[in-house]
């Protein structure tokens, strides 16, 4: 199993960060079978153009709550780590609750 597993949508409350917010979270290294996807597709032609991970974060960005980490945002990258047999994305983490 590449990841944890398949989710559809953020079960998490809305964490109210801009990509400024983002950019300042120092990336790490996540496991992806720890990640639990909050997307069901994934348009295949994106993933295969060169292009689809110059824009934006250059790192995942995770959401940590309830004991889960949730991949927001970086489906694109995580699955190309898992096609070249890579078993880490790098990642913004943030965390949501009490243990912050």
């Amino acid at each position: 199993m590449t990841f944890r597993r398949v989710g559809d949508g953020r079960p998490y409350p809305d964490h109210g960060l801009t990509q400024q917010d983002w950019a300042a979270i120092a990336p790490t290294q996540v496991r992806l079978d720890d990640l639990t996807t909050t997307k069901k597709t994934l348009d295949l032609e994106t993933l295969l153009d060169s292009d689809s991970t110059y824009f934006g974060d250059l790192f995942a960005h995770v959401v940590g709550w309830k004991g889960e980490l949730f991949l927001e945002d970086g489906l694109h990258r995580a699955l190309r780590a898992a096609l070249q047999q890579r078993t880490m994305v790098h990642a913004r983490v943030h965390t949501i609750g009490k243990n912050q």
